[in-house]
Parts: structure tokens; sequence; C-alpha cells
């Protein structure tokens, strides 16, 4: 599966980085510090699964997976338990 990573947070994405590198069927395509730089990315590049932060700065990850242009999986990332209930609802 191609993946990438979206979170502002740089040791989260180094993390989360690791755990794909892990797992032989999933290919790290990019990693991206802010949802904006990732959309431009979306627009030319199929991906299969998107790691997002649900809390970044400019806009929220439950915000940005609404705008995502192609049907891929979400795996929402968070250290909020506050965000939890409304990500089953993407």
């Amino acid at each position: 599966m191609k993946c990438i990573i979206i979170d502002d947070e740089p040791i989260a994405r180094k993390g989360m980085k690791r755990l794909v590198d892990s797992r032989n069927e999933l290919e790290l395509l990019a990693s991206f510090g802010n949802a904006e730089t990732a959309e431009e990315f979306l627009e030319d590049n199929d991906v299969d699964l998107i790691f997002l932060d649900i809390k970044m700065p400019e806009i929220k990850g439950i915000e940005f997976a609404g705008r995502i242009p192609r049907k891929c999986l979400v795996i929402f990332t968070t250290a909020y338990s506050e965000y939890a209930l409304d990500s089953y609802e993407v």
C-alpha cells in the first residue's frame, strides 16, 4: 500500500516513518509537516493510505480528511483523546 504521513510534529513524523518502514506491505511515498503541501501531492499521486494528525495548526485533520480528492484509507493519529469520537464520523 502506498502511504503518506501528515503531521506538524517532526518527532511524530519520524516515529510514524519508523513504523511504516517496519511493514513490508507499506511503501512510504512522502511525509509532510502540513496539510497544504500534502494536498498538492495528492492531486498528482495515487495514495492508498494516509496517516493523518488530527490536531494541526492550519487545518484540523478531520476537516482535511473531507477534502481528500481520492478515495483512500485514513488512519488518524493524535495524542488527544477528545478527538477520538469525532474521527469515527469522517
